[in-house]
């Protein structure tokens, strides 16, 4: 195979993985730190 195309693969790959750890982390700790305001400090979920 070309080095070139093995190049993009593993970088695509990368960006892959790298994208769905920052979605699988932030979602769930952006939701428990909302519940956490709304226990604390009696914010809206929505703000």
């Amino acid at each position: 195979m070309n080095i070139g195309l093995i190049l993009i693969m593993v970088i695509g790959g990368a960006a892959g993985l790298l994208s769905t750890l920052y979605l699988l982390f932030s979602l769930p700790a952006v939701i428990i730190w909302k519940i956490y305001r709304r226990i604390r400090y009696g914010y809206s979920l929505n703000q």
